[in-house]
């Protein structure tokens, strides 16, 4: 138990200072090279260094392959090589999005895809990876192993495209990021899941370490390769911690407004290509904008009745994502139980 304390305390500390060391030398980079976006909501319309991704996956890496090659263990080796590979290929896949504006339908393929090397670590040892069962509270497990391949195949691109698709404002996907992947570490405690608890961990201090520069006024926006990094990896440890039901719970703020997204546009398309759903009002505040079809969206619902800034906005985010938290933590309890 004690190496396992000694462990958490290096890959966290790893985790949190690359971040904190490489994202200003990235954000002088991103600027020299002209790689900066407009931020539409804030006054006077500064131009802001995109993408962090780099950052962000370069963290990961770094302390996921800490954790494998400094505090080895039987359990996890297969396990932090599955999600490294994968939360790569989404990066990857992310970074060319960031690079050349591409049509709706490549993020979810291409993010399906970078799935398979999971699938396929997980056929070549079957006991280690994950285990092709479902697990729901008070009811217990159901029984689906060929049809878990499909599911985590649809995972991560659920996941990283709902992570993606909420990374609309300063902060907010960072933050919500830290939030709902420090409940689902403390759910994988609960449930005495500690390899796996150890692994998501790096998760939660990176998305902690890019919020400080992400933040209201943000310095740098995380682009797809960030947004599409840390919502792939959430994805993988859902799967190899067990604990899909528990996740999903966590991250629901993000998939009500994906699903509400979805339901209006009623198609897959690429967010950069929409109608902005949300407009200001004189003193610059954010508010629904009266536009019939412009898509509804999480940030669109909590300005129809009343003006926000865009900092009131984050926060309020971060409320439902703290509530979802809870509701995750509280379901592992039940699920611990079951156990």
């Amino acid at each position: 138990m004690q190496q396992e304390l000694i462990a958490a305390l290096v890959v966290s500390v790893v985790a949190f200072f690359v971040v904190y060391a490489i994202t200003p030398f990235l954000i002088r980079e991103l600027g020299k090279r002209k790689l900066a976006v407009p931020d539409v909501n804030r006054v006077g319309g500064a131009m802001v260094p995109r993408p962090g991704g780099p950052a962000i996956i370069a963290a990961i890496l770094i302390s996921e392959a800490v954790l494998f090659l400094v505090f080895p263990s039987d359990m996890r080796n297969l396990k932090i090589i599955a999600l490294m590979i994968t939360t790569f290929l989404a990066f990857v896949v992310g970074f060319i999005d960031d690079r050349r504006v591409l049509g709706g339908w490549f993020k979810p393929l291409a993010l399906a895809a970078s799935a398979i090397p999971l699938v396929l670590i997980g056929i070549y040892d079957t006991t280690s990876v994950y285990d092709p069962n479902l697990t729901f509270p008070i009811f217990g497990s159901v029984k689906i192993p060929a049809l878990y391949i499909g599911i985590i195949i649809l995972m991560i691109p659920i996941t990283g495209n709902t992570i993606n698709s909420i990374d609309v404002m300063n902060g907010i996907a960072s933050g919500f990021m830290t939030i709902a992947s420090f409940s689902l570490t403390i759910a994988l405690l609960i449930m005495q899941n500690y390899d796996v608890a150890l692994i998501s961990l790096p998760l939660g201090f990176v998305s902690l370490a890019f919020y400080k520069y992400h933040k209201f006024p943000s310095r740098i926006f995380p682009g797809d390769s960030g947004a599409l990094t840390l919502g792939a990896m959430y994805g993988v440890i859902a799967i190899i911690g067990h604990v899909e039901v528990v996740a999903a719970i966590a991250l629901l703020p993000a998939v009500i407004n994906s699903f509400l997204f979805l339901s209006s546009v009623k198609k897959i398309v690429e967010h950069r290509q929409i109608k902005n759903p949300t407009t200001h009002t004189e003193d610059h505040k954010i508010i629904a904008t009266k536009e019939k079809d412009a898509p509804i969206t999480l940030v669109r619902l909590l300005v129809a009745g009343r003006s926000l800034t865009e900092k009131e906005i984050g926060f309020t985010v971060f409320r439902l994502a703290i509530f979802s938290g809870i509701l995750a933590i509280i379901t592992a309890f039940l699920m611990g139980v079951r156990v």
